[in-house]
């Protein structure tokens, strides 16, 4: 008897699916090479700050810290991410649990969320975007436990995760903001009458002030890449669009789950305070849009409507016949589809999968620009390592006299943080870049008598040169469009220096 609760304990589905979770993160992450957000970010870690232009501290802390014990090794630098979603994945079946799912709720939500591609690309890269899916479920967790005990003392959790999340990435304001809409239109309003909800909130500031400090006395910086990014350089996406790229993301066989969701919480909720979720998540999808938002930073909503969804189909399929097929279904169609968002596939092959399972090219795509044989955050992993190389080559064939005095200049922190990332033991030149907290870095007290440049699209700053001389080519075929195929150039002759010119070069994006 001992030996089957034991049993019984190690088959619960929360570690099954954690476990191979992880599993399959360590086997998969080690391949391809290097993100370039995240070579910018292990390049911010090296420059310690409480705040960074585009993003709060605590993923480039972890990305130095990474970078010094284990260097570009891809297994350390992606561990967290890996270690989130697998927790993620086990507090989704525990989710359904508390909601009142059995096994077969459990095991549905778990393997929906297991196998999202959208969620296997958090599992996969070091990015703000790793720990999101976790801090919203762990928020939505604090939420249902609230709401079932009557308990205010989980609204100081809740504040709690709420910091966490915000030192990672700022998304969760927009999460927080629906929330608020929810509170108000729940018995969950009864919380604006009682000081938990506000020590929670004070519990959430505090965590965060040091970024929001750093962020006021630098100008708001993070507004201006937002605006950016809602005024042209995010894909404009029609309603139908935005909803495709939901149904895509967070996987075919997940829709009509979290579409369950949506359903039981609005119409049937176990407790009236739960169509808060709903709640959020329609202002959500009103603000993403109408502010041309990517439509993956609705991603972290989707594991408690997962939950709620797996426990209402649960409700409906009495058989085991019935309930074997749904599970039969999301796991095979989320294994075709994990070779989309992963990298196993050898890139030549890459987009004939794509075809062969319907999917057309670009329909992930979330910015604007020419496509790429790879997605993009695939893509990310190629050409740097090459790239460095030849700029390298290049800085160590001019002259002595010339190399004291030249920087390398990239057009995006992808490019200065590869260069110094790898070229730093090729003998390569100081990067610099005007590109988000490149730009606040400065030129690094060069006159900037000799740079050396990719591509043609620089013109403010080649403008100011008498000579530019293409000198070399960067052609990596896997590489995101724009940093393939492009010319090296090298300029010489100044009209004013770097350091002058430096402010109209600015770009936050």
């Amino acid at each position: 008897m001992v030996h089957e609760d034991v049993w019984r304990g190690l088959a619960r589905p929360a570690l099954v699916l954690s476990a191979a979770c992880l599993l399959l993160h360590l086997v998969v992450n080690t391949r391809y090479g290097v993100f370039s957000d995240e070579l910018y970010f292990i390049v911010c870690g090296w420059h310690p700050a409480f705040g960074y232009v585009d993003q709060p501290p605590l993923v480039p802390w972890i990305a130095g810290i990474s970078h010094a014990l284990f260097g570009t090794a891809l297994l350390p630098l992606r561990l967290v991410p890996a270690l989130s979603m697998a927790a993620t994945v086990a507090l989704t079946t525990e989710f359904a649990r508390i909601l009142g799912g059995g096994r077969f709720a459990q095991w549905l939500c778990g393997l929906a969320v297991l196998l999202g591609g959208v969620f296997l690309v958090d599992g996969l890269l070091l990015s703000t975007d790793m720990m999101q899916p976790l801090t919203w479920l762990g928020c939505n967790w604090c939420l249902v436990r609230l709401a079932q005990t009557k308990d205010e003392r989980w609204w100081l959790a809740f504040g709690l995760i709420t910091g966490v999340s915000l030192a990672s990435k700022y998304l969760i304001v927009f999460f927080l903001v629906g929330l608020a809409v929810g509170l108000v239109a729940t018995p969950l309003r009864r919380a604006l009458l009682r000081p938990y909800l506000y020590i929670g909130a004070a519990i959430a500031l505090l965590l965060a002030a040091p970024g929001i400090v750093w962020q006021a006395t630098h100008g708001w910086p993070f507004l201006e890449i937002g605006k950016a990014g809602a005024s042209g350089k995010n894909l404009v996406l029609s309603p139908l669009g935005f909803f495709a790229q939901q149904v895509l993301f967070a996987g075919p066989a997940a829709a009509p789950i979290w579409i369950a969701g949506l359903w039981r919480f609005s119409v049937r909720p176990p407790l009236p305070h739960l169509r808060v979720f709903p709640i959020a998540y329609a202002v959500m999808v009103v603000l993403f849009f109408l502010l041309h938002g990517k439509a993956y930073y609705l991603a972290p909503i989707y594991p408690v409507l997962l939950a709620g969804g797996a426990v209402a189909i649960e409700g409906w399929l009495g058989g085991a016949i019935s309930r074997g097929v749904v599970l039969a279904a999301v796991s095979v169609i989320g294994l075709l589809l994990a070779p989309l968002a992963l990298p196993v596939l050898p890139p030549p092959l890459y987009g004939s999968y794509a075809r062969a399972l319907g999917i057309p090219s670009g329909a992930a795509a979330t910015e604007r620009g020419r496509l790429s044989a790879l997605p993009q955050h695939l893509a990310g992993m190629f050409g740097w390592q090459e790239m460095a190389a030849k700029v390298a080559a290049i800085y160590r064939a001019l002259p002595e006299a010339e190399r004291a005095r030249t920087v390398f200049y990239g057009r995006d922190y992808g490019e200065a943080a590869a260069i110094d990332v790898y070229g730093k033991a090729l003998s390569g030149p100081p990067a610099v870049s005007a590109h988000n907290n490149y730009f606040l870095w400065g030129p690094k007290n060069d006159d900037g008598a000799v740079v050396i440049t990719l591509g043609g699209d620089v013109g403010q700053l080649m403008a100011n040169y008498s000579s530019a001389q293409i000198v070399g080519h960067i052609d990596s075929p896997y590489a995101i469009p724009y940093e393939t195929d492009v010319p090296i150039y090298v300029l010489r002759g100044p009209r004013m220096p770097l350091s002058v010119l430096w402010p109209k070069l600015k770009h936050y994006e």
